[in-house]
């Protein structure tokens, strides 16, 4: 399996694994843990994992402005993006909250156009829209299901940083400012997650448990992978499967219900991906 394809592999898997989350984190926090519990378990548990492999692997030096902008990208993309989504859940839906993955892509495309010269064309824009249309379609849908509210998020995804490191080594520092912002904040909530009191049970141990190990720790292990080999927008573009995945994993969980734009929706998303990667890829060499 060459690289490219093993990326495009590694990350709809781990977008695959996100969407898989938002309703298993519905779960833990309506029943076992308040949005900084749960916040501080996954930094602190994922933190752990990536410093306990890292012991095991050749130790890799990071030059300080690197480590800086990796920081900062984990108090951006993981501390911020990721409280804000948790304490979204307390108000909406486990689809609706994911509307702000659709503006992911579209942000990444400028953003990489730029800062590192990745160029715009046609196509790409086209595909680009696609998958926005697909994951709108789908949230707009559901809104009548329920009500919410959701936060905008800012996700900046530096790929010079990505291509120089390994993903372990990223992702230790990355948790590790995590846990540090979080932990403090959550010790005094603990009297009030269930899950870290008599009342605990072995349901929610195992929710958790996914969310540290599945969509914490081995989800943002396959997203610096991926930048290795791959163009930011189509990193980017997969984004747009979370909402679709969450979606059908809540129909199963009685959360949510199947309605005719969910298919659609993930056509759309699919189609969206391969046009951003394929039909672009061959009208660049052309």
């Amino acid at each position: 399996m060459n690289k490219k394809l093993q990326a495009h592999s590694a990350i709809f898997l781990a977008n695959t694994i996100f969407g898989l989350g938002v309703p298993v984190t519905k779960l833990l926090l309506d029943e076992w843990v308040t949005p900084m519990g749960y916040m501080a378990s996954r930094s602190l548990g994922a933190c752990l994992v990536f410093w306990l492999i890292a012991a095991f692997m050749p130790k890799e030096h990071v030059e300080r402005r690197d480590l800086i902008t990796i920081l900062a990208g984990g108090l951006l993309g993981f501390v911020i993006s990721q409280t804000l989504t948790a304490w979204a859940l307390d108000y909406t839906s486990p689809v609706y909250f994911s509307l702000i993955a659709t503006l992911t892509p579209v942000a990444v495309m400028l953003c990489a156009a730029l800062t590192i010269g990745e160029k715009i064309t046609p196509m790409k824009s086209v595909g680009v829209l696609l998958g926005i249309a697909g994951a709108v379609l789908m949230v707009l849908m559901s809104q009548s299901l329920g009500s919410g509210k959701n936060d905008l998020i800012g996700i900046i995804i530096t790929r010079n940083v990505a291509s120089k490191y390994s993903p372990v080594t990223q992702m230790k520092y990355v948790f590790l400012i995590s846990a540090i912002v979080t932990v403090p904040i959550a010790i005094p909530e603990l009297p009030v997650n269930a899950l870290y009191t008599s009342a605990w049970g072995w349901d929610g141990v195992v929710e958790m448990l996914f969310i540290v190990l599945g969509a914490t720790a081995l989800g943002f292990f396959l997203i610096p992978f991926a930048m290795k080999y791959l163009q930011a927008t189509t990193v980017s573009i997969y984004t747009n499967l979370q909402p679709v995945i969450a979606s059908f994993v809540a129909i199963m969980l009685g959360q949510d219900v199947l309605t005719w734009d969910k298919p659609v929706a993930g056509v759309l998303v699919l189609l969206s991906a391969y046009i951003v990667t394929v039909v672009t890829a061959k009208d660049t060499k052309g």
